[in-house]
């Protein structure tokens, strides 16, 4: 049961709001509703925000939380009305920022306005299109474009750190399964080996691989737990032979493992 209720408002899409209130709201054990409200951008938007916030207040009898990146001063006085804490990132931010630099911000909506004109964006949906391409092995074409290579067992986390990679960082990242035939010939496959410096290992527990298999296919070769083991033993041994630098995902998070890849393979352009 929630014990209180915060709000992501935002006149975008909220993406920023609520990842900065979310890094907050994670230092203390509660476990509050979540309620994003994006494109917020009439003054009309924001009393009907204001109504659903005080009606929280009178049903839950707490304030409501308020997280909140509004950019139109006529927006944001509406909603500073209403009954919740309100925690204004670029008050708390970017006035103090305009008077250190003695320049006045951009105050422009969302970070993703005029996206047609933005060859970071546009590099970000090349990287996007990348990775769905050479997810799981499916294509060797342009290995060499690759900014990294991540390479592992079946369900070790791969797909979602490429993936991740390339939406958040606008990286390259393909990814290539360690399967049992490779491990019989105790080499790489042969379209990583031209690469290698590119690549990047994963592994995890052996009891937490078969967990996850598990799920995916019940009682089968490729769940149980003594295959597990087995593959998971040569994948490691292969990357020590090799010269793989590799993490255990078994315990981190995906942004914590895009940021231990991020700091070993070290990038020329990152994209945020």
């Amino acid at each position: 049961m929630h014990t209180r209720t915060v709000f992501f408002i935002s006149d975008g899409t909220g993406i920023t709001a609520e990842a900065f209130g979310n890094a907050i709201m994670s230092q203390f054990e509660i476990r509050p509703r979540h309620v994003r409200l994006p494109f917020i951008d009439t003054v009309d938007k924001a009393h009907q925000v204001v109504r659903q916030i005080n009606h929280t207040f009178e049903v839950e009898g707490k304030r409501p939380l308020i997280f909140t990146t509004l950019v139109d001063m006529e927006v944001l006085k509406v909603v500073s009305g209403c009954k919740g804490m309100l925690m204004d990132m670029f008050a708390t931010f970017v006035q103090p920022l305009e008077k250190e630099l003695e320049i006045k911000s951009l105050h422009r909506v969302g970070r993703f306005a005029d996206v047609s004109k933005s060859k970071e964006y546009n590099d970000r949906i090349e990287a996007i299109n990348y990775s769905l391409d050479h997810d799981d092995g499916q294509s060797n074409r342009d290995l060499e474009g690759a900014d990294v290579i991540l390479v592992g067992v079946s369900r070790s986390g791969k797909t979602p750190t490429s993936l991740y990679l390339a939406m958040q960082h606008g990286l390259k990242a393909a990814n290539y399964p360690l399967i049992p035939e490779d491990f019989e010939r105790r080499q790489l496959p042969p379209a990583l080996m031209p690469h290698k410096k590119k690549l990047f290992g994963l592994t995890i527990l052996p009891e937490r691989l078969a967990q996850i298999r598990e799920e995916r296919r019940p009682n089968s070769k490729y769940a149980n737990l003594v295959n597990c083991r087995h593959e998971v033993a040569e994948a490691e041994a292969m990357m020590r032979r090799t010269g793989i630098r590799w993490l255990s995902t078994t315990t981190k998070s995906i942004e914590e493992i895009a940021t231990t890849i991020l700091q070993e393979i070290r990038p020329e352009r990152l994209i945020y």
